[in-house]
């Protein structure tokens, strides 16, 4: 299979006059979409805003409340079930800010697209390399794969940020390895879904990345993709693998990885066998489709264990691409606060990036923080050192090197970019300050 990022780009234009000529700017994605109130622009008539959006695909312009819905879109999700005519209007609004990001240069854009990536690359590369062992690496994210006689079950799908906390990853081959599941593993920046070249603007080097990943993907023969990234699975579904239609339909199906491992609770649901008495709650977001309710079917097939609801309100798909940093910081102080109250035990998250920032407030709260694989890990008799937040519990750029100088020998890692990265990375406030007494006031 081919992929020519020409014509990716070409067809995503076609489905965006697609929009244009079957939307009626009747307003239903409009009213039951969080990101007006959480941004607080006026969306009181929501066919005004909807047909703002129409002539923000049109002409490039459009009024100031439908610009501002575009810029805070979150990607909720709600609007997926409520249009009658057949459109994704997150698709819509995904290709209103493409709209938006080409008032740039091309070149500006590019380069933009360009610096994103290379930073990710670097903070992928350094961070992964200073927890596993070249063996581990090389499970976790292969340069290349035997060749096979037939086509694996699945590919394992890490995306690209996931390497950064990477016992999340082997778990999941743990488990995939116990259900004798066969596999292919995929992921890292050489295997990127070029989402961060889409979100600059260029959609041209977004379209040949992307494609690209598609192409490795199909020479595989597998038949369906196990995405961990919600960002991935919503630029694979979404925008990519829509324009690539070969015979009427998809070279392959990419699944969230706790709806496969949902989709056969049956065989696992057996090797779940440890008690595990922990009172939990979720950090999850509506915006992957199934993924809340796929792990809280699994999670709750393990002995012992109890879920307890915190009832708060829920947007976006995941943390770190909240739109609304002030939104972003009340939401996670309110969690906090409310499984503080709940008296759970533990606090589950469910992405990895989620993961990177909710570690670093376990020590100011009377619960632990974890992965929600490390629960199905625990009750399966799995473990593996969760390290990013060893080091990041640290705070100490010295001490974590020391801690870490035989994984930089074994990885040949130069000590000034390890050590930047750290800093940069590590030892930051990000979201939220971990500190509950450096909240912003009326936060908590």
């Amino acid at each position: 299979m081919v992929v020519n990022p020409i014509d990716i780009v070409h067809s995503l234009e076609e489905r965006v006059e697609d929009i244009l000529h079957n939307c009626t700017a009747c307003g239903a994605c409009a009213n039951v979409c969080p990101t007006p109130s959480i941004d607080g622009f006026d969306a009181s008539d929501p066919e005004q805003i909807t047909q703002g959006i129409l002539s923000l695909l049109k002409t490039g312009q459009g009024p100031d409340n439908a610009e501002a819905w575009t810029k805070g879109c979150c990607g909720s999700g709600f609007c997926q079930s409520v249009c009658e005519h057949g459109i994704n209007p997150r698709f819509m609004l995904a290709m209103a800010k493409l709209k938006l990001s080409k008032r740039a240069a091309p070149q500006e854009r590019k380069q933009k697209g360009k610096g994103s990536f290379k930073t990710m690359s670097r903070g992928v590369r350094l961070l992964s390399r200073l927890q596993l062992t070249p063996e581990l690496m090389a499970k976790l994210s292969p340069s290349s794969h035997p060749e096979r006689t037939t086509a694996p079950d699945i590919i394992f799908y890490t995306g690209c940020n996931m390497l950064k906390t990477p016992h999340i990853g082997l778990l999941c081959l743990d488990v995939l390895d116990r259900l004798n599941v066969s596999y292919e593993v995929h992921g890292g920046p050489a295997n990127c879904c070029g989402i961060l070249q889409l979100r600059t603007g260029d959609d041209e080097n977004s379209a040949r990345q992307g494609g690209k990943t598609i192409e490795r993907f199909a020479k595989t023969g597998a038949s369906e993709v196990l995405s961990w990234c919600p960002s991935c699975e919503i630029q694979f579904n979404e925008t990519l693998l829509p324009s690539v239609i070969v015979d009427k339909s998809k070279p392959f199906d990419v699944t969230m990885f706790s709806i496969f491992l949902a989709r056969h609770l049956d065989r696992l649901k057996p090797l779940m066998t440890r008690a595990v008495p922990k009172r939990v709650a979720l950090h999850e977001y509506p915006g992957s489709i199934g993924v809340t309710d796929s792990v809280i079917a699994v999670l709750s097939a393990i002995p012992g264990l109890e879920l307890v609801d915190l009832g708060l309100s829920r947007a976006g798909y995941q943390l770190g691409t909240m739109t609304n940093s002030d939104y972003a910081k009340k939401h996670v102080a309110e969690l906090l606060r409310a499984g503080q109250e709940a008296e759970i035990t533990t606090f589950a998250g469910i992405y990895h990036a989620d993961h990177r920032e909710l570690i670093r407030h376990e020590p100011y709260w009377p619960f632990e923080v974890v992965n929600y694989m490390d629960l199905i890990g625990e009750s399966m008799g799995l473990s593996r050192p969760d390290l990013y937040k060893k080091f990041r519990l640290m705070q100490d750029a010295d001490l974590i090197m020391s801690e870490a100088k035989e994984m930089i020998l074994a990885n040949n890692l130069d000590l000034e970019d390890m050590r930047d990265q750290i800093i940069n990375e590590m030892l930051v406030e990000e979201i939220l300050a971990a500190d509950p007494q450096k909240h912003p006031h009326g936060l908590v």
